[in-house]
Protein backbone atom coordinates (compact mmCIF):
# COMPACT_ATOMS: atom_id res chain seq x y z
CA UNK A 1 0.00 0.00 0.00
CA UNK A 2 2.92 2.47 0.52
CA UNK A 3 4.11 1.80 -2.27
CA UNK A 4 0.64 2.80 -4.22
CA UNK A 5 0.50 5.56 -2.61
CA UNK A 6 4.04 6.91 -3.37
CA UNK A 7 3.50 6.19 -6.84
CA UNK A 8 0.02 8.57 -6.67
CA UNK A 9 1.87 10.93 -5.12
CA UNK A 10 4.47 11.35 -7.87
CA UNK A 11 1.89 11.88 -10.57
CA UNK A 12 1.32 15.31 -11.29
CA UNK A 13 -1.74 17.35 -12.59
CA UNK A 14 0.10 18.26 -15.47
CA UNK A 15 0.90 14.43 -16.57
CA UNK A 16 -2.69 13.31 -15.62
CA UNK A 17 -3.94 15.55 -18.16
CA UNK A 18 -2.02 14.64 -20.58
CA UNK A 19 -3.02 11.17 -20.35
CA UNK A 20 -6.91 12.43 -20.57
CA UNK A 21 -6.53 15.29 -22.63
CA UNK A 22 -4.36 14.05 -25.47
CA UNK A 23 -6.47 11.44 -26.59
CA UNK A 24 -9.53 13.13 -26.49
CA UNK A 25 -7.20 15.89 -29.00
CA UNK A 26 -6.56 13.18 -31.35
CA UNK A 27 -10.00 11.63 -31.66
CA UNK A 28 -11.82 14.88 -32.43
CA UNK A 29 -9.48 16.24 -34.34
CA UNK A 30 -9.49 12.74 -36.30
CA UNK A 31 -13.54 12.91 -36.34
CA UNK A 32 -12.77 17.10 -37.89
CA UNK A 33 -10.72 15.86 -40.64
CA UNK A 34 -13.87 13.20 -41.44
CA UNK A 35 -16.73 15.39 -40.67
CA UNK A 36 -15.68 19.29 -41.22
CA UNK A 37 -17.98 20.32 -38.51
CA UNK A 38 -15.94 19.63 -35.41
CA UNK A 39 -13.87 23.51 -35.23
CA UNK A 40 -10.75 21.57 -35.01
CA UNK A 41 -8.38 24.76 -35.12
CA UNK A 42 -10.35 25.67 -31.45
CA UNK A 43 -9.49 22.70 -29.76
CA UNK A 44 -5.89 22.96 -31.20
CA UNK A 45 -5.77 26.33 -29.89
CA UNK A 46 -7.61 25.63 -26.68
CA UNK A 47 -4.92 22.69 -25.79
CA UNK A 48 -2.01 25.05 -26.68
CA UNK A 49 -3.24 27.33 -23.93
CA UNK A 50 -3.79 24.70 -21.13
CA UNK A 51 -0.38 23.30 -22.39
CA UNK A 52 1.73 26.99 -22.05
CA UNK A 53 0.03 27.32 -18.45
CA UNK A 54 2.06 23.93 -17.64
CA UNK A 55 5.14 24.00 -16.36
CA UNK A 56 6.47 21.19 -18.21
CA UNK A 57 7.77 22.30 -21.82
CA UNK A 58 7.15 18.85 -23.30
CA UNK A 59 3.04 19.40 -23.25
CA UNK A 60 3.38 21.65 -26.29
CA UNK A 61 5.33 19.33 -28.14
CA UNK A 62 2.83 16.73 -27.30
CA UNK A 63 -0.36 19.13 -28.74
CA UNK A 64 1.90 19.68 -31.67
CA UNK A 65 2.65 15.81 -32.41
CA UNK A 66 -1.23 14.84 -31.36
CA UNK A 67 -2.87 17.66 -33.41
CA UNK A 68 -0.51 17.23 -36.88
CA UNK A 69 -0.91 13.27 -36.68
CA UNK A 70 -4.73 13.24 -35.78
CA UNK A 71 -4.92 15.48 -38.87
CA UNK A 72 -2.67 14.02 -41.41
CA UNK A 73 -4.32 10.37 -40.91
CA UNK A 74 -7.98 12.23 -40.58
CA UNK A 75 -6.73 13.86 -44.14
CA UNK A 76 -5.78 10.45 -45.65
CA UNK A 77 -8.48 8.41 -44.30
CA UNK A 78 -11.16 10.89 -46.04
CA UNK A 79 -8.92 10.99 -49.03
CA UNK A 80 -8.95 7.08 -49.32
CA UNK A 81 -12.35 7.15 -49.09
CA UNK A 82 -13.07 9.62 -51.21
CA UNK A 83 -10.90 7.59 -53.81
CA UNK A 84 -12.92 4.34 -53.77
CA UNK A 85 -16.07 6.79 -54.36
CA UNK A 86 -14.17 7.80 -57.62
CA UNK A 87 -13.80 4.33 -58.72
CA UNK A 88 -17.30 2.98 -57.98
CA UNK A 89 -20.23 3.05 -60.48
CA UNK A 90 -22.07 4.28 -57.59
CA UNK A 91 -19.99 6.63 -56.07
CA UNK A 92 -20.07 6.91 -51.93
CA UNK A 93 -21.40 9.27 -49.26
CA UNK A 94 -18.01 9.94 -48.35
CA UNK A 95 -17.58 11.59 -51.92
CA UNK A 96 -20.56 13.58 -51.97
CA UNK A 97 -19.84 15.17 -48.52
CA UNK A 98 -16.78 16.30 -49.77
CA UNK A 99 -18.66 17.61 -52.94
CA UNK A 100 -21.15 19.16 -51.26
CA UNK A 101 -18.38 21.65 -49.49
CA UNK A 102 -16.53 22.05 -52.44
CA UNK A 103 -19.04 25.10 -54.31
CA UNK A 104 -17.88 24.63 -58.44
CA UNK A 105 -16.14 28.60 -58.05
CA UNK A 106 -13.70 27.52 -55.14
CA UNK A 107 -13.02 23.67 -57.19
CA UNK A 108 -12.16 25.46 -60.36
CA UNK A 109 -9.54 27.72 -58.25
CA UNK A 110 -8.55 24.75 -56.93
CA UNK A 111 -7.54 22.70 -59.54
CA UNK A 112 -6.20 25.98 -61.54
CA UNK A 113 -3.92 26.74 -58.45
CA UNK A 114 -3.16 22.91 -58.17
CA UNK A 115 -2.01 22.45 -62.09
CA UNK A 116 0.09 25.19 -61.43
CA UNK A 117 1.56 24.76 -58.43
CA UNK A 118 1.07 21.14 -57.60
CA UNK A 119 2.02 20.32 -53.82
CA UNK A 120 2.39 23.79 -52.59
CA UNK A 121 -1.05 24.52 -52.87
CA UNK A 122 -1.85 21.52 -50.20
CA UNK A 123 0.01 23.49 -47.79
CA UNK A 124 -2.21 26.71 -48.14
CA UNK A 125 -5.71 24.63 -48.35
CA UNK A 126 -5.04 23.99 -45.10
CA UNK A 127 -4.49 27.61 -43.71
CA UNK A 128 -7.10 28.68 -45.46
CA UNK A 129 -10.53 28.48 -43.85
CA UNK A 130 -12.61 26.50 -46.35
CA UNK A 131 -9.70 25.87 -48.65
CA UNK A 132 -8.90 21.91 -47.58
CA UNK A 133 -12.08 19.81 -49.19
CA UNK A 134 -12.07 22.13 -52.74
CA UNK A 135 -8.26 21.41 -52.85
CA UNK A 136 -9.02 17.49 -51.85
CA UNK A 137 -11.73 17.49 -54.10
CA UNK A 138 -9.18 18.93 -57.26
CA UNK A 139 -6.48 16.04 -56.14
CA UNK A 140 -9.29 13.55 -56.50
CA UNK A 141 -10.61 14.39 -59.66
CA UNK A 142 -6.50 14.48 -61.43
CA UNK A 143 -6.86 11.60 -59.62
CA UNK A 144 -4.02 11.93 -57.38
CA UNK A 145 -2.88 8.27 -56.26
CA UNK A 146 -2.97 8.53 -51.93
CA UNK A 147 1.22 8.05 -51.31
CA UNK A 148 1.38 11.81 -53.84
CA UNK A 149 -1.68 13.60 -51.73
CA UNK A 150 -0.07 12.45 -48.34
CA UNK A 151 3.52 13.62 -49.59
CA UNK A 152 2.04 17.22 -50.30
CA UNK A 153 -0.47 16.81 -46.89
CA UNK A 154 1.94 16.26 -43.93
CA UNK A 155 3.67 19.45 -44.43
CA UNK A 156 0.19 20.98 -44.80
CA UNK A 157 -1.09 19.18 -41.36
CA UNK A 158 2.51 20.55 -39.76
CA UNK A 159 2.26 23.80 -40.75
CA UNK A 160 -1.85 24.00 -39.67
CA UNK A 161 -0.56 22.42 -36.24
CA UNK A 162 2.15 25.04 -35.56
CA UNK A 163 -0.36 28.08 -36.73
CA UNK A 164 -3.23 27.21 -34.83
CA UNK A 165 -0.67 26.48 -31.65
CA UNK A 166 0.73 29.73 -31.96
CA UNK A 167 -2.77 31.91 -31.88
CA UNK A 168 -3.35 29.01 -28.31
CA UNK A 169 -0.24 30.36 -26.85
CA UNK A 170 -0.68 33.92 -28.20
CA UNK A 171 -3.87 33.85 -26.27
CA UNK A 172 -2.25 31.89 -22.77
CA UNK A 173 0.61 34.63 -22.75
CA UNK A 174 -2.28 37.30 -22.36
CA UNK A 175 -3.88 36.33 -19.65
CA UNK A 176 -3.46 34.32 -16.22
CA UNK A 177 -5.46 32.32 -16.34
CA UNK A 178 -5.85 29.44 -18.37
CA UNK A 179 -9.83 29.82 -19.30
CA UNK A 180 -9.09 33.43 -20.26
CA UNK A 181 -6.96 32.47 -22.86
CA UNK A 182 -9.00 29.70 -24.10
CA UNK A 183 -12.09 32.22 -24.99
CA UNK A 184 -9.70 34.18 -26.58
CA UNK A 185 -7.74 31.63 -28.51
CA UNK A 186 -11.56 30.55 -29.68
CA UNK A 187 -12.64 33.99 -30.06
CA UNK A 188 -9.44 34.37 -32.52
CA UNK A 189 -9.84 31.34 -34.30
CA UNK A 190 -13.37 31.68 -34.86
CA UNK A 191 -12.71 35.03 -36.47
CA UNK A 192 -9.93 33.49 -38.55
CA UNK A 193 -12.76 31.24 -40.11
CA UNK A 194 -15.41 33.30 -40.58
CA UNK A 195 -14.02 36.53 -40.78
CA UNK A 196 -13.08 35.55 -44.91
CA UNK A 197 -16.76 34.52 -45.98
CA UNK A 198 -18.15 37.45 -44.36
CA UNK A 199 -16.32 39.92 -45.67
CA UNK A 200 -16.80 37.82 -49.14
CA UNK A 201 -20.65 38.05 -48.75
CA UNK A 202 -20.49 41.83 -47.84
CA UNK A 203 -18.35 42.77 -51.01
CA UNK A 204 -21.38 40.58 -52.43
CA UNK A 205 -24.45 42.67 -51.60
Amino acid sequence: MNWLAAAATTVSPASTQQAIGLPTLFVLVLLGALVPVVPTGALVSSAAVVAFHQTSPLSLALVFVTASLAAFLGDATLYWLGRRGIGSKNGSRWLEAIRSRAPEERLAQAQEKLADHGVAVLVLSRLVPAGRLPVMLACLLAEWPLRRFSRGNLPACLAWAVTYQLIGILGGSLFSEPWEGVVAAVVLTVVISVGPALWRRARRA
